[in-house]
């Protein structure tokens, strides 16, 4: 009985799993390049330091596909976003510019994302929001990858 139990779990899992981890419509816009910062972000180095304060963001390029905005939540939580306009194809004007908790693009359009959540601004056309990265925090390490 127990084995049987275990089998239907075990099928039932299997068959209920999807290819995407969280059920999102994969972006035509913009490609996945893996990279990682393993060991370059210090909160202890002055480049860095102030992300040990909520509210405050760093900019890193050379990253993912035009680089990735890291913002300090607080309580230790971070969020990272790439640094691409998500409903455009890649372009000079689809490079994100940060300023304060908002991120715009060049475009025509003058689309605009919360590097908060990841969410449009009222206004914003497409379907698409900001690409987030992963992260680990350990210590003064933050490492962010794809």
């Amino acid at each position: 009985m127990k084995q049987l139990f275990l089998s239907l779990l075990f099928f039932s899992l299997l068959f209920n799993c999807s290819k995407s981890d969280d059920g999102i419509t994969e972006n035509p816009y913009l490609p996945n390049y893996g990279f990682d910062t393993q060991g370059l972000i210090n909160t202890s180095l002055p480049e860095y330091s102030n992300l040990l304060l909520p509210g405050n963001a760093v900019v890193k390029y050379g990253y993912g596909i035009n680089g990735f905005v890291l913002y300090h939540i607080g309580n230790g939580q971070y969020t990272c976003f790439e640094l691409t306009d998500p409903n455009h194809t890649i372009s000079a004007c689809s490079i994100l510019t940060v300023d304060g908790i908002f991120a715009s693009c060049d475009c025509s359009d003058g689309n605009t994302y919360e590097i908060v959540t990841g969410q449009p601004s009222d206004g914003t056309e497409g379907q698409y929001t900001l690409k987030p990265y992963r992260m680990e925090v350990g210590g003064n390490i933050i490492r962010v990858y794809n």
